[in-house]
Parts: structure tokens; C-alpha cells; sequence
């Protein structure tokens, strides 16, 4: 529970024990768990009513993790869903491409559940919804940031960034005057 709301948190893991393992200890921190072996049957019910919060792994039957990673970023009404990914593929690329396909977090197994827990108590409290009736647009001089879109212009002119750098611009516009490590 963040902010006196239950949070739903969607699980998709091909390992039902890791699986199940999350779900209960989720359950048991207050949040609403749902279990899923398979990318499309996420992506299916995220359509019809989306979560708080993705846990995703990216080795997945059919479609992979980052091809849904992919395809919620693509989709304008989901560009605030939290992704934590929860992986095997612990290389720096593979945390770059990670990064640079929108994930807000990336975890390699093996893990500690206890870490993962905090780190999905951490993005839900710093993560903004469309249902906090947040500004989506932001200007400072003449830089004007289009949170919906994804977009950033400089004087009018679009500036091209890759997800990760549009985060962090992001993150320092939200938190400005503050120290950022």
C-alpha cells in the first residue's frame, strides 16, 4: 500500500516458484499480486485494465519481455507504468538496452526478494500516474518537456532522446535545486 492505496502489480515470470514466490510475498507487503507465464497474456489484460506496476522478466515463451517492455512504451495511455526487470541477462548492455527501452528498474537473478520489495516500494513512491492529475507538460525558459509525448524541445526545436536520457532529464527537472547522485 503506497499513499493509502492498494497497488496492483502485474508478475510476469516464465519460473512458476519465483513466480508464486513473488506473488505471496508481495500479497503479504499489502499489494495486489497477479501472476502471468507469458508476455501476451500480459499484454492482453494490461488493455483492459492496467497495474501500478510490472515486474517483467525478459526470457519469456513467445513474445520476450523486451518486446513487451516495447510495446507498452509504444502505447501513449500506458507511457506511466512502472517496469522493474527481473532477468538472468545481467551483462551492462543487457541493462542498458533495459534502460534505454524504459524500464524504471533492473534486477538480476539470483535476487533477494526483501531488495526487490523495497525496490518496488521505491519506484511506486517516486513514479507519478495519470490519476494524480499531474502536469504533463513542463517549461523552463526555453526548454519544454512533453511528459505524455516523451518529447523535448529546446527554442521550439525538437530535441531527440533515448528513454533513458529523457528520464533523467526528467528526474532532474522534477527534483531541481536538489543535489542528484
Amino acid at each position: 500500500m503506497i499513499n493509502g492505496l492498494t497497488k496492483t502489480i502485474f508478475i510476469v515470470e516464465d519460473e512458476p516458484d519465483i513466480r508464486e514466490t513473488l506473488a505471496y510475498n508481495l500479497s503479504q507487503e499489502g499489494f495486489k499480486a497477479e501472476e502471468f507465464s507469458d508476455a501476451e497474456s500480459c499484454l492482453e489484460k494490461i488493455n483492459k485494465k492496467a497495474p501500478d506496476l510490472l515486474i517483467l522478466d525478459l526470457m519469456l515463451p513467445g513474445m520476450s519481455g523486451l518486446d513487451l517492455c516495447k510495446e507498452i512504451r509504444a502505447n501513449k495511455s500506458l507511457s506511466n507504468l512502472a517496469i522493474i526487470m527481473l532477468t538472468a541477462k545481467g551483462e551492462e548492455i543487457d541493462r542498458i538496452i533495459g534502460f534505454e527501452l524504459g524500464a524504471d528498474d533492473y534486477v538480476t537473478k539470483p535476487f533477494s526478494v526483501r531488495e526487490l520489495i523495497l525496490r518496488v516500494k521505491a519506484v511506486l513512491k517516486r513514479g507519478v500516474s495519470k490519476s494524480d492529475n499531474v502536469e504533463v507538460q513542463r517549461q523552463f525558459g526555453e526548454l519544454k518537456i512533453d511528459v505524455d509525448s516523451h518529447e523535448v524541445f529546446v527554442n521550439d526545436q525538437q530535441i531527440s532522446l533515448t528513454a533513458l536520457e529523457f528520464k533523467l532529464l526528467r528526474q532532474l527537472v522534477d527534483r531541481r535545486g536538489r543535489v542528484q547522485s
